[in-house]
């Protein structure tokens, strides 16, 4: 059986301000476009991941909450998973492994420099620095959640929101 999983850095959120706590930062205007744009594109490749973890920084969170809504899921669906806000690379193979193993594709909402990492521990693709709002989709056969680690997947696409066209 194959697993999917879905890696998506937050969409461009407000630069921090010194009065302000990096995890309460929220999306621009540019960065909710960008995320309901990357969100339109993988509803029309037939994207429909059963599960949806998130960071709890608001950026992570509303852009899971904005691509939910274009792949007409349920944004009250997704896990909040507060480790995946300066967790390390730990918190992110822990939420992965930790997955309902019923669910057979899941979208995981994060933060760089991890989720570049992550994305590169798990396929040795050379991934660099995702891009805001950046997909990596990686492909795991014969193996559950709680088995994928490094190398163990194959990097079957990075999406970039600016190579989307606008719409």
């Amino acid at each position: 059986m194959k697993k999917i999983l879905y890696l998506v850095r937050h969409a461009k959120a407000e630069d921090r301000a010194s009065f302000q706590r990096d995890h309460d930062r929220e999306l621009v205007p540019e960065g909710i476009m960008a995320a309901a744009r990357v969100g339109r594109h993988l509803a029309e490749l037939g994207v429909k991941p059963g599960c949806l973890i998130s960071s709890t920084a608001n950026r992570a969170r509303d852009t899971g909450k904005v691509m939910a809504e274009q792949l007409r899921i349920d944004p009250d669906k997704m896990v909040l998973e507060p480790k995946l806000f300066d967790g390390g690379p730990k918190a992110y193979i822990a939420a992965i492994n930790g997955l309902n193993p019923d669910c057979e594709s899941a979208m995981l909402f994060g933060h760089n420099p991890d989720i570049s990492y992550f994305a590169e521990y798990l396929t040795h693709a050379d991934v660099g620095s995702m891009s805001k709002g950046a997909v990596a989709i990686i492909e795991f056969e014969g193996l559950t959640w709680a088995e994928i680690s490094g190398r163990t997947g194959r990097l079957v696409d990075l999406i970039l929101p600016k190579k989307l066209k606008e719409s």
